[in-house]
């Protein structure tokens, strides 16, 4: 079977930038409350006409710009969302679409909801080694503000919207390394969005955060070990960015304080299942992107409680 590897990343935002003093004339917050509870300075809300499906597409096409691929050399989209208002056509459907795709391109989209990206970037993977894909474009993209209940000063300082996308390939080398992944079913009420609750996105934060700070660093130990890593042979790490409180003590807590923490929550807010590859795109863009053969940990955790994590090699 053939090795698979991440040959290129993309990503999507909206032009609007909501700072926490925008947040202040809207519920009872702080900008100094936000920032040391979450690490949220700013983030970014998609305008009512900007739908999942356009900015799935719009990371799509920065990621093709940047790495100019023939259409039909691409066989597979997924898209990992839990915020599409469609049922059907599917997001995946709507980008193939989009991008003017003619030659049947397999197209499904995840709903792991914050873990969407890991569990999607596993099923391409699978695909490619089983032979039934050679090129897959993998796309996390949510519109979570259309499942907020801006008047929760809890949950509204947290969500934001965006979109970030890889191509993954067939490769002669390993860049990818076998998921890890999971749900913890007595935490699935923990990260929700429900008909009870009239769609809007609600968390048991307290139970996530135990979660997270006490069983979070074992799963990830785990990858490491299946990539066939010692931590301190990890070069970066891009978690789920739901929090910066949970973000910032991982590397010490996994025995790998060299690795380069993704902190782009600071900026972009809490996008779910575009979190990953929004933040990892946003690295590579940077002027100081991650260098070519880092060994980069993606690891994802949300709704259900799922996740799911492995670690790539940086093209």
């Amino acid at each position: 079977m053939p090795g698979t590897r991440i040959v290129a990343t993309g990503h999507h935002q909206p032009s609007r930038v909501v700072p926490n003093s925008e947040l202040e004339t809207m519920v009872e917050t702080s900008d100094e409350w936000i920032t040391q509870r979450v690490g949220i300075r700013e983030r970014r809300w998609a305008g009512p006409e900007e739908t999942v499906a356009d900015m799935a597409l719009a990371a799509a096409r920065n990621l093709l710009a940047k790495h100019p691929t023939e259409l039909t050399d691409i066989d597979m989209i997924v898209v990992a969302t839990c915020t599409a208002q469609d049922r059907s056509p599917n997001t995946a459907a709507r980008v193939a679409t989009g991008l003017g795709m003619e030659h049947n391109p397999a197209a499904l989209d995840v709903n792991t909801a914050c873990s969407g990206f890991s569990h999607s970037v596993a099923v391409a993977q699978q695909a490619i080694m089983a032979g039934a894909a050679t090129r897959a474009l993998v796309i996390g993209a949510e519109k979570l503000t259309d499942f907020t209940d801006f008047t929760d000063r809890s949950t509204c300082v947290l969500t934001a919207d965006g979109a970030g996308a890889v191509l993954i390939e067939a490769s002669e080398t390993d860049g990818i390394s076998p998921v890890v992944w999971g749900a913890v079913p007595t935490l699935s009420d923990a990260v929700r969005i429900e008909a009870v609750d009239n769609y809007k996105f609600a968390q048991n934060g307290n139970a996530v955060y135990r979660w997270t700070t006490r069983t979070l660093p074992e799963i990830v130990k785990g990858i490491i070990v299946k990539a066939g890593l010692e931590p301190t042979e990890l070069d970066a790490i891009v978690l789920h960015q739901a929090n910066l409180r949970i973000i910032e003590p991982l590397a010490a807590k996994i025995g790998a304080p060299q690795a380069r923490i993704a902190t782009d929550v600071t900026v972009s807010g809490n996008t779910s299942a575009a979190s990953i590859p929004l933040a990892l795109s946003k690295l590579q863009e940077s002027d100081d992107p991650l260098k070519p053969g880092s060994k980069t940990l993606l690891f994802g955790f949300g709704g259900g409680l799922s996740y799911a994590g492995q670690v790539i090699t940086i093209p």
